[in-house]
């Protein structure tokens, strides 16, 4: 069937048919512990909850509730919080239900991730009142500019003028709209769900490909140092787009004729993937708020590289959603690196801590 997924082949005892046929018309996901705590079999989506690794549960607080049902043989219905990968502050909320299997010794474990449909609800109704704020002011431009225009149609030199602010302010206003497009389908989606190997080097050289006009066009050079490569399971559009955002921010706020590496480093099973700059830098105190939703640390600066304000808040999203996270070292006047962590996935199907 296609939901069973041997994960201890040691274990010799048989599994009742009539497991099989429960599993068959469960909505939850599904995980049979056998004799000594050892997992018999599981469900497709186990894999990617985080919940199993090397033929055993990772998580304690699980492993205390199989042996207290054990134990006692009474039901238990619970939520569980776990984390996403070995780094970083995703987490999800699993529901839980364990239940002692009658003459026989296995523990049969039913888990949903409901909570992640009430986490987009609430990130869409904070995101829809921030959107509504953002638009106005590209949209108000533009009003006021068409009327300039108006007021101005027998002035040739100021409808040039007027009709350059537009185009500005109309490419300020479509970037703005793409970047809200790509962050509202990054939060209705979990890239560990539906995962692919990924490998790092690829992602970076698309992205570096992606940043070579703008990077040309204001004289700076994109330098990717290759080191030996790295598979990630996840999602490769999200992770392309969260490199390209580091790389594009990296060039916007560099002086001409500079220079922004991309290089990476391996370490306990994590990929640090670290942009660098000879920027203007970031003070201290706008350090810790950078990666929020709309957030400028020179708003001028912004209207200038046609900013949106989401593009790091975009790069927070897809760490945080592939169990990895990003970080900030950054001097005024010296520059900044941005050092994005991913854990590596192994050969073995599954995620190093």
């Amino acid at each position: 069937m296609w939901f069973r997924k041997e994960v201890s082949e040691t274990h010799n005892s048989p599994v009742p048919d009539f497991i099989f046929d429960l599993v068959n018309h469960l909505d939850e996901d599904v995980l049979l512990i056998g004799p000594g705590d050892k997992p018999i079999f599981s469900s497709n989506g186990i894999e990617s909850l985080n919940v199993l690794r090397d033929g055993r549960v990772l998580t304690p607080e699980l492993s205390a509730i199989v042996r207290a049902v054990r134990r006692t043989r009474n039901p238990h219905n619970g939520k569980l919080e776990i984390a996403r990968g070995p780094i970083g502050e995703g987490t999800r909320e699993l529901t839980l239900k364990v239940v002692a299997l009658e003459d026989e010794d296995l523990i049969l474990i039913l888990i949903s991730d409901e909570s992640e449909a009430q986490r987009v609800h609430e990130v869409r109704r904070d995101f829809v009142a921030n959107i509504s704020h953002e638009l106005k002011t590209p949209i108000g431009a533009l009003s006021l500019l068409s009327e300039a225009v108006l007021s101005a149609k027998e002035d040739p030199e100021s409808v040039t003028k007027f009709a350059s602010r537009m185009q500005h302010e109309a490419k300020r206003l479509t970037d703005l709209v793409q970047e809200i497009i790509n962050l509202s389908r990054l939060q209705d989606s979990d890239p560990l769900s539906v995962a692919d190997e990924v490998s790092i080097d690829d992602i970076i050289q698309v992205a570096v490909d992606q940043c070579q006009t703008i990077a040309q066009a204001r004289k700076i050079e994109v330098a990717f140092t290759r080191a030996p490569d790295a598979i990630v399971l996840g999602d490769g559009e999200q992770i392309t787009m969260a490199v390209h955002n580091l790389i594009e921010n990296a060039i916007n706020y560099s002086p001409e004729n500079t220079k922004v590496s991309v290089t990476t480093e391996i370490e306990d099973g994590i990929v640090q993937i670290s942009v660098t700059d000879q920027g203007i830098g970031i003070p201290e105190s706008d350090q810790a708020r950078i990666f929020e939703r709309f957030y400028r640390v020179d708003p001028a600066r912004s209207r200038e590289t046609g900013g949106t304000g989401l593009g790091l808040s975009i790069v927070k999203h897809v760490a945080t959603k592939h169990g990895g996270d990003v970080s900030v070292w950054s001097a005024p006047a010296v520059g900044s690196t941005f050092a994005l962590r991913l854990p590596i996935y192994s050969n073995t199907g599954e995620t190093n801590s």
